[in-house]
């Protein structure tokens, strides 16, 4: 389940947009049916609302902002003076800016999602270093995407966030011993197939030695990193895999995740410490904030 803050924002603008829409329509029908008649002021109040529209969408803030407050003197004065006064020219006079407010919502929020997918861009043409047999990135290409992250989650923290986990081999000598050096390079390419099936496409995975994985997930809501590492952790306990005595190896997987918190940035530009605290996590198959 991918995090849907980056829409949230162009969300609540649509919806106040229309939520607008329908209570000028509403005023308009009433006004009309009280009156009798459709006059040029209430087309002209209608017409103003559409130009409100325009003017927050394509001007720029500072110039929309003084355009509201020339636009309430102007309206007022002309409400008081020649209007004539009913519902639709009343509720006008806070409705068309309301249109200008709304537009200018929708207009930066996409504007921010717009740069926060290029950066995503930009993160993917960077070759990672990936070991070709497991697709496995390791330990220095989980500190480059771990830096650029965490920078992205810092600048856009309403927005991007990620979550990472790691899976550890237990008993790892006596695992080594069990399927010797090629049966080992073997189990660490099923292993790494096993995870690349439970995470998503852009999801990233590597592999920093003494039997350890890590996987980055970004767009990741923490109520679904609980669920996503005991199934990655149960299905490589479930590999099946002959030791060198042709019997089934028995993989024992334990587990730890931690959440990307933006208050503790400085301490994710420490590579040891982030692998430090998930493998304190394992110990108790631990998911929470860096501490």
């Amino acid at each position: 389940m991918t995090n849907g803050i980056p829409i949230r924002r162009t969300m609540t603008g649509y919806t106040l947009l229309v939520a607008v829409a329908i209570l000028e329509q509403l005023i308009l029908f009433w006004n009309v049916a009280m009156q009798q008649r459709f006059g040029v002021a209430e087309l002209l109040v209608m017409l103003g609302s559409l130009l409100g529209l325009l003017v927050g969408f394509w001007l720029p803030r500072g110039i929309s902002v003084v355009m509201i407050f020339v636009f309430l003197v102007t309206y007022f004065v002309w409400m008081v003076t020649i209007a004539p006064l009913n519902p639709v020219v009343f509720f006008n006079m806070f409705l068309i800016p309301a249109n200008i407010l709304i537009a200018m919502i929708v207009k930066y929020s996409l504007i921010d999602t717009r740069r926060l997918k290029e950066r995503l861009e930009a993160l993917h043409e960077i070759t990672p270093q990936v070991d070709i047999d497991t697709t496995l990135g390791n330990r220095s290409a989980l500190g480059e995407a771990l830096i650029k992250h965490s920078n992205l989650a810092r600048r856009y923290s309403d927005q991007y966030s990620f979550c990472m986990a790691m899976f550890k081999i237990e008993f790892l000598p006596l695992v080594q011993e069990s399927v010797g050096s090629a049966g080992y390079a073997r189990l660490l390419l099923e292993l790494s197939d096993t995870i690349q099936k439970q995470i998503r496409f852009e999801d990233y995975k590597f592999s920093i030695d003494n039997g350890r994985f890590i996987i980055l997930c970004p767009m990741t809501n923490k109520e679904y990193l609980p669920p996503l590492t005991h199934r990655i952790r149960d299905a490589m306990m479930n590999v099946h895999f002959p030791d060198l005595k042709g019997q089934e190896l028995q993989l024992v997987i334990r587990s730890g995740a931690l959440v990307f918190n933006p208050e503790q940035f400085e301490k994710y530009e420490s590579l040891d410490a982030v692998i430090a605290t998930l493998e304190r996590n394992t110990e108790t198959d631990l998911i929470g904030e860096y501490i």
